[in-house]
């Protein structure tokens, strides 16, 4: 009979989510490598070269692979035979290790918490609290996998009550495309069938911490009807030729996970949770002979490259002008030098208000181009701390007032931009950049100074002005309005049902 100490399963959680932090799972590394090699898209695979780099990087300098550090969930698994030494409740030694691991002075996490969702959105200042789920049993251990879920892979959550007769596939097929590219593909599909409605979310989190292996299960075939389901939504949906950061290109998911549970015979519940390109989730036991340390991957594991910019367009934004962004062309790199504001949610939010309200901005963006990043804060020598994009959707509906009423000339976010935005930017000869969702650390060593000059009651998302040189962006809208999101996969659906048909999709 194991006793469980306080301070071991708090320092555990804590030590788990520093690792996750920069460790990717050896499995997606393994299998994000074969994609590359794989790729034949040229947008895909510089997508995919940033992502493995960045990885790299992390591995080796203990920083976040994405600045969204997430918010964490912890799934236990607790014996009936297990005793506690703690004078804490389980959700409160949670929260301590989530305190212990985010406040951590030499990688420091970001907090991106809000108190009061619905109302006053305060951020809690320690990333807390965790979400904490709790099964009962057999047994003298604690099994814990904890996981650190990224918003924007989170925001793509799919729930649907279909009818018994319907196809879990075709809704699955239907459904993916109009995810858009905000989860950061290539990552996993987690899918839940049954139970209840909150059950099958919570089976579909739950299997997006199984071990990727559906390059096994190819080479084996198939053993029962789920794993066949796993394959065929594994093949369509690859087929679809949304591609990495939905570029357009060869792989948009390198597994599929599906758990199920017995149902209502009225009901056939269907939820859908996909892993981004920061998949972060790590699995230990605690058996009461003290706190857990995962043992580190070897970098040996990890492809060795070099991301090349040498053919990319360098861009001055301190002297770029609107006709030289009207001759940028969809899908074209470029290299960002010079001065870049930034600015996301809470920040066009107040902006926009102010504009709407008649009132001086206290930033000037006539003919800048503002960057949607919330940063990691800077350690030891950093300017700043890693400095990935969040999704540029979610800014659409202030798109239009910050083109025409501020003089803004371009913006930098990750994934696509919607209809209207699309329009606004064509009707203000104006530019939308992408960057890679996944490469937060990469672009934070693009950044030589960094300073707030607004808002900074906002934290993380104040308005920072960066110093930026030879950041790496893909022109994903251009002044006519030609968008990367809708012609690539379009291209890359067609060719891989013309000049890849019959091509195995695992090399």
């Amino acid at each position: 009979m194991a006793t469980i100490q306080q301070e071991d399963f708090i320092q555990s959680i804590a030590d788990a989510l520093q690792y996750i932090s920069y460790y990717h799972p050896v499995d997606y590394i393994t299998s994000l490598a074969r994609a590359y090699e794989r790729e034949q898209s040229p947008a895909a695979k510089d997508a995919i070269a940033q992502i493995l780099v960045n990885s790299r990087m992390c591995a080796e300098g203990h920083r976040p692979i994405c600045q969204d550090t997430g918010i964490v969930t912890v799934f236990l698994k607790i014996g009936m035979d297990v005793r506690w030494n703690t004078t804490m409740t389980v959700q409160e030694m949670a929260d301590a290790g989530v305190r212990r691991a985010y406040l951590d002075p030499d990688n420091t996490l970001r907090a991106s918490i809000l108190a009061d969702p619905a109302g006053a959105r305060k951020n809690t200042k320690d990333n807390t609290p965790a979400v904490v789920s709790v099964e009962m049993v057999r047994g003298g251990a604690v099994e814990v996998t904890v996981a650190a879920k990224g918003g924007g892979s989170e925001a793509k959550s799919k729930f649907i009550m279909l009818n018994p007769s319907d196809s879990v596939v075709e809704w699955v097929l239907k459904t993916v495309p109009t995810m858009g590219a905000g989860w950061c593909p290539p990552g996993m599909l987690g899918i839940g069938i049954g139970g209840t409605a909150e059950k099958a979310m919570l089976l579909a989190k739950e299997s997006l911490m199984d071990p990727i292996d559906m390059r096994d299960l190819l080479e084996r075939g198939p053993k029962n009807r789920l794993e066949e389901m796993r394959i065929e939504i594994y093949d369509k949906v690859n087929k679809l030729g949304i591609g990495a950061q939905g570029l357009g290109g060869l792989t948009t998911v390198l597994d599929v996970k599906i758990r199920d549970y017995p149902t209502h015979a009225a009901n056939l519940p269907v939820a859908m949770i996909p892993n981004c390109a920061a998949t972060r989730h790590a699995h230990f036991v605690l058996d009461g002979s003290g706190p857990v340390a995962l043992e580190p991957p070897s970098l040996e594991d990890w492809p060795t490259l070099t991301y090349d910019v040498s053919s990319a367009r360098r861009v001055n934004l301190d002297t770029v002008t609107r006709a030289e962004v009207a001759t940028w062309k969809p899908g074209e790199v470029v290299l960002l030098r010079g001065k870049l504001l930034t600015g996301r949610d809470a920040a066009h939010k107040r902006m926009t208000d102010m504009l709407s309200r008649g009132e001086k901005l206290p930033v000037d963006f006539t003919n800048r181009f503002i960057y949607y990043v919330g940063p990691v804060d800077p350690v030891r020598e950093e300017v700043m701390g890693p400095a990935g994009p969040t999704t540029a959707t979610r800014m659409d509906k202030f798109t239009r007032q910050m083109l025409e009423q501020t003089g803004l000339l371009g913006m930098v976010g990750k994934a696509e931009r919607g209809p209207a935005a699309i329009e606004a930017i064509r009707d203000n000869q104006a530019v939308y950049l992408m960057a890679v969702g996944g490469a937060a650390y990469l672009v934070s060593k693009a950044i030589r100074a960094a300073k707030v000059v607004a808002f900074e009651d906002l934290g993380m998302e104040a308005i920072y002005e960066f110093e930026v040189e030879d950041m790496p962006v893909t022109v994903a809208v251009d002044a006519q309005g030609t968008s990367v999101h809708e012609t690539g996969p379009k291209e890359w659906k067609a060719k891989i049902q013309t000049e890849f048909a019959g091509v195995p999709i695992l090399a």
